[in-house]
């Protein structure tokens, strides 16, 4: 039996880099103009949620909305990545992969518009009519 090139990482050294992992990930992401209008999405509607009287369990809804937002991001540009790699030329199946990526993504963004709308304008028709 052959021994893996990679050695795995367990205990505590897997914790610390699965962490930095997850860091280079995020700066990844960051170069990302999507997630970079994605973030300031995110932080705009926190900020409107909190005007508005949003509840702890409002604002905590929003935030894992956001959250799964962010991963769906993250998945779409690996797909991207994966397939600009091993696919450089146009494909079919590749346009598959990136477009259903791109519709995840869109998933995830209607979800959180639709939250909002309902508990932002919920909200503001309470104090228009208190």
């Amino acid at each position: 039996m052959t021994k893996p090139a990679i050695g795995k990482l367990t205990g505590v050294s897997h914790f610390f880099a699965a962490a930095v992992y997850s860091w280079a990930g995020f700066q990844r992401l960051i170069k990302e103009s999507a997630f970079r209008q994605e973030l300031l999405f995110a932080a705009v509607s926190l900020i409107l949620l909190a005007a508005v009287g949003a509840s702890l369990w409002e604002m905590m809804i929003a935030v894992v909305l956001f959250l799964v937002l962010f991963a769906v991001e993250a998945l779409n540009t690996a797909i991207e990545e994966v397939i600009d790699r091993i696919s450089p030329e146009f494909s079919m199946v590749g346009k598959h992969a990136k477009d259903l990526g791109s519709f995840a993504v869109l998933c995830a963004l209607a979800a959180c518009g639709l939250y909002l709308l309902v508990t932002i304008g919920t909200r503001l028709i309470a104090i228009v009519f208190a």
